[in-house]
C-alpha cells in the first residue's frame, strides 16, 4: 500500500508538530502524505495550517513570517489567514483583493502538546486518551523524528509480541518468553483492542523506573490501535504502576514516517525522573528502528503476499481493515 496514493488517508488526523516548535512565533513546514503545509499561530493564539504554496507565484509561505496573525509570503508580501483567505496585498488598494486570491486551508487543532492536521473532511476523531485529562497522570514527550519505514509496519510491530526476544535484547526481551501467555483481540469501527501478557526482563534502569527490584517481571498490556497509524500501549505492573505509550507514525511520504511518541505515567517526577523514563523507552524504540528500516515500505494488504504466524493476528486484522476501508471508499490498493 502506497500511502500517498490512497486519498482516504487524507481524512484522518495526524500529530504533525510539537506545539513548542511554534512558541517563537515563526511558521513551520511539514510534509504530510506528500503535501507540503505551513503551520503557525493565528491572532487568536490558535494553530493554523495551509498549503505551503502562495497562489500568486508559488513561493513557499513557510519561508515568510507571521504578521498580525496571518502568514505573509516572503516574495511579494501577500498575507493569508487561517482560512486561506488573502487579507492583504501591499501592491493593491484596500477593497481590491480578488476573492480568488486563496490558498488551501486544512483542519488544524492542538491536542496532547502537538498540532494535529487533517488534509480533508475528517471521518473520525482524534484518538481520545482519558489519562491525558487525569490529574493522577503526567504527560512526557519522548521523541519526534523521521524513520525510513511505513506506518503500517510500525503499527504491526507495536502489537507484535513475538519480536521482543530477538529485537529487544538489551531492554526487556526475555529468551524464556518468545511468545505471550495471553492474546485477546477485539475489533472496533476505527481500530482494534488487544490484551496480552508477556514475561520480560527488568534491567537496572527499568528497575529504577518501575520500582520493581527483581530482574524479571510480567507485563500486562492493553494495546489500542487507532486507524490509521496511532498505537496506544498501556502497561500495568504488579505494584500498580501504569505506563502508557502513545506512538503515531505520521506519513510524510510513501517511504518515510515521522514518529511521534509520548507517554503518560501515574507517578511523579520526584518518584521517577522523566529523563530516565525517556532513556529506557528510547532504547526500546531504537532497537525497533534498526529492524523496521530494513522492511519494505510498500506493505501488501493482500495477506497471501507475506507469510504469517499466530502472533501476527493483530497485524492481519489491521491489513484487512485497511483493505475494507479502501473498498468502501471506492479505492483499490495502490502498490509500487
Amino acid at each position: 500500500m502506497l500511502v500517498t496514493q490512497q486519498s482516504i488517508l487524507k481524512r484522518f488526523w495526524y500529530p504533525v508538530l510539537p506545539i513548542n516548535l511554534l512558541t517563537d512565533g515563526k511558521p513551520q513546514q511539514f510534509t504530510l502524505l506528500g503535501e507540503k503545509i505551513v503551520i503557525w499561530f493565528d491572532s487568536q493564539g490558535n494553530t493554523a495550517a495551509v498549503k505551503d504554496r502562495c497562489c500568486h507565484r508559488s513561493a513557499q509561505l513557510s519561508k515568510g513570517k507571521v504578521t498580525e496573525g496571518c502568514i505573509e509570503c516572503p516574495y511579494h508580501g501577500w498575507r493569508f489567514d487561517a482560512g486561506g483567505n488573502c487579507t492583504h496585498v501591499p501592491q493593491l488598494q484596500a477593497g481590491m483583493i480578488s476573492p480568488s486570491y486563496k490558498v488551501i486551508a486544512y483542519a488544524c487543532t492542538e491536542r496532547y502538546g502537538y498540532v494535529w492536521v487533517c488534509l480533508g473532511e475528517p471521518i473520525c476523531n482524534i484518538p481520545d486518551i482519558p489519562e491525558a485529562k487525569d490529574a493522577k497522570f503526567r504527560l512526557i514527550p519522548e521523541f519526534y523524528e523521521p524513520w525510513k519505514c511505513a506506518g503500517l509496519r510500525v503499527m504491526e510491530n507495536e502489537f507484535d509480541t513475538a519480536h521482543p526476544t530477538f529485537v529487544h535484547t538489551t531492554t526487556f526481551g526475555s529468551e524464556e518468553h518468545p511468545t505471550p501467555d495471553k492474546m485477546e483481540l477485539k475489533e472496533s469501527e476505527w481500530g482494534i483492542d488487544f490484551w496480552t501478557t508477556l514475561g520480560v526482563t527488568n534491567p537496572q534502569l527499568q528497575q529504577e523506573n518501575t520500582k520493581l527490584e527483581q530482574n524479571k517481571t510480567v507485563r500486562t498490556m492493553h494495546m489500542t490501535w487507532y486507524m490509521p497509524f496511532t498505537a496506544q500501549l498501556r502497561i500495568g505492573y504488579p505494584n500498580g504502576l501504569v505506563h502508557i505509550v502513545v506512538n503515531t507514525a505520521v506519513p510524510i511520504d510513501d517511504s518515510t514516517s515521522q514518529i511521534v511518541q509520548f507517554c503518560l505515567r501515574n507517578d511523579t517526577e520526584a518518584e521517577t525522573k522523566a529523563e530516565n523514563i525517556i532513556a529506557f523507552d528510547r532504547a526500546v524504540t531504537l532497537e525497533d528502528k534498526v529492524i523496521l528500516e530494513t522492511t519494505d515500505f510498500d506493505v501488501p494488504l493482500d495477506i497471501t503476499k507475506e507469510q504469517h504466524m499466530m502472533t501476527d493476528k493483530p497485524g492481519i486484522l489491521m491489513r484487512r481493515k485497511f483493505l475494507a476501508l479502501l473498498k468502501a471508499n471506492g479505492e483499490v490498493e495502490q502498490t509500487q
